[in-house]
């Protein structure tokens, strides 16, 4: 087991790297505390750990191997979402640098926060056993809850922190306990054993106690869900959302949108097809054994429309930009389960890239709500009126997140959701698959519910007068990530082919 053990670090060593940043960026920030250019070291000492963290990720191979012992796998996909990962938090280090929310003396210890949920996000996305998963999805809670009460003093942050802690920590504790009744009836915390437990699991293979078995199999299943559901912000688990965004600090809530939710959705895909199914690659299942004939990808499609029907109807009352885009955070969540109800290999393919357009186009809109807040001191769509006389490109960027958010052509943002269309559409035609067109409808209506709630912002930056004077000048910097982010939306828009290339390519899971 030692000899395992030391092993299987030759293909740790992204997270190794990512666990000696941690450390060394606290020792750092107590070095240089009174450093004039502290915040500049810290800064380019986060990127380099960042960057050290991609070039180790760089160097491993592509052959799917157990780790560890089969805690956690080394695999494509595994390697697809750390990227995702570390491309969020590289981001949100330039913009939290410039960010008036942090002050000199508590960026230092944002930054190896802000890693440590890297490496929890990594762990989820790698994990192959139901311990090793729980672990990943408490280190990427506890430290969020932290963050998310980082301005000492302010009562929304106090607020959003104790919300967060409460929801969480039911959600954790439900997600344990379906753990432990997983354990209990298949004896085993490995995703593959539970998986070739499940094969065996058929109705006539317990005689008389195979319903009841069945049902503490469902039931076991749906309580690990609902951790999974609480990290994605999919409904009913959503409601630590809106306040949490709000109270957080903007560039952490920005992180907060796209990292743990991306990190959510490779869990599930891990757990409910990649795993548990034990279907081949390329294959279409979801669950397996006595969970097989049940309806899960319906059940996953309820959910869906219900989650983007909530976020979406939600969010046209919001006034508040930040719990207004808490709110399309959780209605794009719906859209993205969409393709997870799929259960095929287009539709976890359909995942993968949704999200790393979804990374872009969300960052980029927070980053915008950044650069007003900190020139007018408020979050209210009415300080955004007139934004297109006052700073044109922050308006222009702006207007480009938004027309992609809700998926118009010819940005990003609709080929991410024109291939979750295709993957529900693929299988209408199978045997009870009606619902599935029902799915698609209900997510094309939820799509022009989307664009009312955002074109009231393009309307108020283009077509109205400005309140007062306050003049808007982003950093340098924001300019240029707003440009490459508006860029990038527009140039995968059109040519979509390495994004597709690259998600087909990592479609490789650990199968024992």
């Amino acid at each position: 087991m030692i000899q395992e053990n030391l092993l299987s670090t030759t293909w740790f060593r992204p997270e190794l790297a990512l666990t000696a940043g941690i450390m060394l960026m606290f020792l750092l920030d107590l070095a240089w505390k009174k450093h004039r250019r502290r915040v500049l070291f810290l800064t380019i000492g986060s990127l380099f750990f960042l960057g050290l963290a991609g070039v180790l990720l760089a160097m491993q191979p592509a052959t799917p191997r157990a780790l560890f012992n089969g805690m956690i796998a080394s695999d494509p996909f595994a390697t697809f979402w750390k990227w995702l990962f570390l491309g969020a938090a590289g981001l949100t280090v330039l913009i939290a640098a410039r960010s008036t929310e942090f002050g000199r003396d508590q960026i230092g210890v944002f930054y190896p926060l802000l890693m440590s949920i890297v490496l929890g996000m990594f762990l989820m996305a790698s994990t192959v056993d139901l311990l090793m998963m729980y672990l990943a999805v408490e280190l990427v809670s506890l430290v969020s809850y932290a963050v998310a009460g980082y301005r000492k003093g302010d009562r929304k942050a106090g607020e959003a922190a104790l919300k967060y802690v409460i929801y969480g920590g039911v959600a954790s504790g439900i997600m344990l306990f379906g753990m432990s009744y997983i354990y209990g009836l298949t004896g085993s915390t490995s995703l593959l054993g539970v998986g070739k437990a499940l094969e065996g699991a058929s109705l006539g293979a317990f005689g008389s106690g195979a319903t009841a078995l069945r049902l503490a199999l469902v039931v076991a299943v749906v309580f690990v869900l609902c951790g999974v559901g609480y990290k994605i912000a999919a409904v009913p688990w959503h409601m630590w959302c809106p306040d949490v965004y709000e109270g957080a600090p903007t560039p952490f809530t920005a992180f907060l949108s796209v990292g743990p939710k991306a990190a959510g959705f490779a869990l599930a895909v891990r757990l409910l097809w990649g795993s548990l199914a034990g279907a081949p690659a390329g294959g279409s299942a979801m669950l397996s054994g006595g969970l097989s004939d049940l309806p899960w990808p319906a059940i996953i499609g309820v959910l869906s429309a219900v989650t983007m029907t909530l976020g979406n109807l939600t969010a046209i009352v919001q006034n508040n930009l930040k719990r207004l885009l808490a709110y399309s955070s959780i209605a794009h969540a719906g859209y993205t389960l969409m393709g997870l109800s799929a259960a095929s290999a287009a539709g976890v393919q359909s995942v993968m890239i949704y999200m790393l357009v979804y990374l872009v186009m969300n960052l980029g809109a927070f980053l915008v709500v950044i650069v007003v807040a900190q020139a007018t001191g408020s979050e209210s769509i009415d300080d955004y009126k007139g934004l297109a006389r006052r700073h044109p490109l922050s308006a222009i960027a702006f207007a480009v997140f938004l027309f992609s958010l809700t998926g118009i052509p010819p940005f990003a943002g609709f080929t991410g959701k024109w291939y979750l269309f295709v993957a529900v559409l693929q299988n209408y035609a199978l045997p009870g698959g009606g619902w599935y067109a029902a799915l698609a409808v209900i997510g094309a209506l939820n799509s022009a519910v989307s664009l009312y709630f955002y074109m009231r912002i393009a309307r108020a930056m283009f077509l109205e007068a400005p309140v007062g004077e306050v003049t808007v000048r982003p950093h340098v910097g924001y300019q240029i990530m707003l440009g490459a982010f508006s860029v990038a939306l527009l140039l995968f828009g059109v040519w979509w082919t390495p994004i597709i290339d690259w998600s087909q390519q990592s479609l490789t899971f650990l199968r024992g």
